[in-house]
């Protein structure tokens, strides 16, 4: 099943009368519907719900955009920028411009999301069976939290586990907007208001939402991200609380294989949630556009991010599938983004017992499986020489190891305080500029240090 991507225009539409006109001139415009029609029955608030997945799993989020903003701003020598676009070059030189048109989507798309599960939220009167009722704002929830999570993540300092989290963080927006003549101009909130208000719509899809529900979001979804939520924040009791639930409930498994993990047309054994991609809208998979050679889709013969040498530094055996899991188009790709139409997984299994492993190391603890047996679980599934112990290094290399170039790698050095280079895991050029679109026409804005 694929999520396909149904435009709905929310949009009041004036209707014009004329006294004895004839009929035929009435005309029902076919790409609008009136506002109080759109916001009226389940179905189609639905259609409003499924546009927010696919402005999830566009090019400018989920499908390839925060993962390269993450994957570039983190380089250090592991990868390559060979493409001719200048804004993603932007973040590999991390000298990133206000008007970076990559940055302002990045931002417009996610404040659509918000807007979009805002009128779902606003309208669930309209539901008259429970369940779908429930279910509606669950997805909803999830959404919102979900790219409020991100947005905090880019465009704010980081959260810094037991201290007042006061900088400045992303403009909150909890009510709908349906009239462009009102649009309203927030301040931005705290890092710690929008952390709060993450939580909050995550336990509460967790809670709301069914443990099935095809490729949308599950009950194990909202565990999922609320374990990388905590884990980011460095709440490690929460964290390993959601990840061991995830692990134990959800009835998903690790891929007999690494290589089964990716490149997939249906999801696979691990996706707690994967973006559905399709013939008709492969081409804003980025993943795909920027990470692979012309043969396998992507722009040029030469892929835009290649690979260099410093990258295999982190694998330990030769044996381990993931040390093997690259081609050579001109230069040397990652083989997880070779598949055009192939989903883009989001929330896997392994994520979990990787979080899990970390919380039960730090708070030397063992809930579920041993930090060792964890990693271990990883291991034999790539092909690696088991463990006899860990310690934290090891766990995070083998972090490393497992999630390479699914957009981690900036949010990790920030979150566990590694410098980038020359540059501190808290410096400006580390976090994205506010728009210049943005700064100019809403005067509440404070631009982030270093802009």
């Amino acid at each position: 099943m694929k999520i396909y991507n149904y435009r709905i225009i929310i949009a009041a539409v004036v209707m014009l009368s004329f006294a004895a006109c004839d009929d035929n001139l009435t005309i029902k415009p076919e790409q609008s519907i009136p506002t109080e029609i759109a916001i009226s029955t389940p179905s189609n608030l639905q259609k409003i719900l499924n546009n927010a997945y696919g402005d999830a799993r566009s090019s400018a989020l989920y499908g390839g955009g925060i993962a390269l903003v993450s994957e570039l701003i983190a380089n250090d020598g592991d990868l390559y920028w060979d493409g001719t676009y200048v804004q993603p070059n932007q973040y590999d030189e991390k000298e990133i411009l206000t008007d970076n048109s990559f940055v302002e989507s990045l931002w417009l798309r996610a404040y659509k999301i918000s807007n979009q599960t805002n009128i779902v939220l606003d309208n669930l009167a309209v539901f008259t069976d429970a369940n779908d009722k429930n279910q509606a704002k669950g997805e909803a929830q999830f959404l919102r939290g979900l790219v409020y999570f991100d947005l905090a993540r880019l465009f704010a300092k980081p959260f810094v586990a037991g201290a007042v989290n006061n900088q400045l963080g992303i403009p909150i927006i909890l009510e709908p907007n349906l009239d462009p003549t009102k649009i309203t101009f927030p301040a931005r909130n705290t890092v710690e208001e929008v952390y709060k208000q993450v939580i909050i719509d995550l336990k509460d899809a967790y809670t709301l939402l069914p443990a099935s529900n095809g490729v949308y979001a599950t009950k194990y979804s909202a565990a999922a991200l609320l374990a990388r939520v905590y884990l980011q924040k460095g709440d490690y009791v929460n964290a390993l609380a959601m990840a061991n639930f995830v692990i134990n409930n959800s009835g998903a498994s690790l891929a007999s294989t690494y290589a089964k993990t990716f490149n997939n047309s249906e999801n696979s054994t691990e996706d707690l949630l994967a973006w559905q991609v399709s013939s008709q809208d492969a081409s804003s998979n980025d993943f795909n556009v920027f990470w692979a050679g012309a043969d396998f889709g992507g722009r040029s013969g030469n892929p835009d991010i290649s690979i260099e040498d410093q990258h295999f530094d982190i694998y330990d055996d030769a044996d381990d599938q993931r040390n093997n899991f690259f081609y050579e188009a001109d230069n040397i790709c990652t083989t997880k983004w070779k598949n055009q139409y192939g989903n883009i997984p989001f929330l896997r299994l392994a994520e979990m017992y990787l979080i899990r492993a970390e919380s039960n190391f730090r708070g030397a603890t063992q809930v579920g499986l041993s930090p060792v047996d964890d990693v271990n679980m990883l291991r034999v599934r790539s092909g690696a020489s088991l463990f006899g112990s860990v310690t934290l290094a090891t766990i995070l290399m083998e972090r490393k190891r497992e999630l390479s170039f699914e957009g981690f790698a900036l949010f990790d050095a920030k979150r566990l305080k590694q410098n980038i280079g020359s540059l501190a895991y808290d410096a400006n050029n580390l976090v994205l500029p506010i728009p210049l679109r943005e700064m100019d026409v809403n005067k509440k804005l404070v631009q982030n240090p270093g802009y």
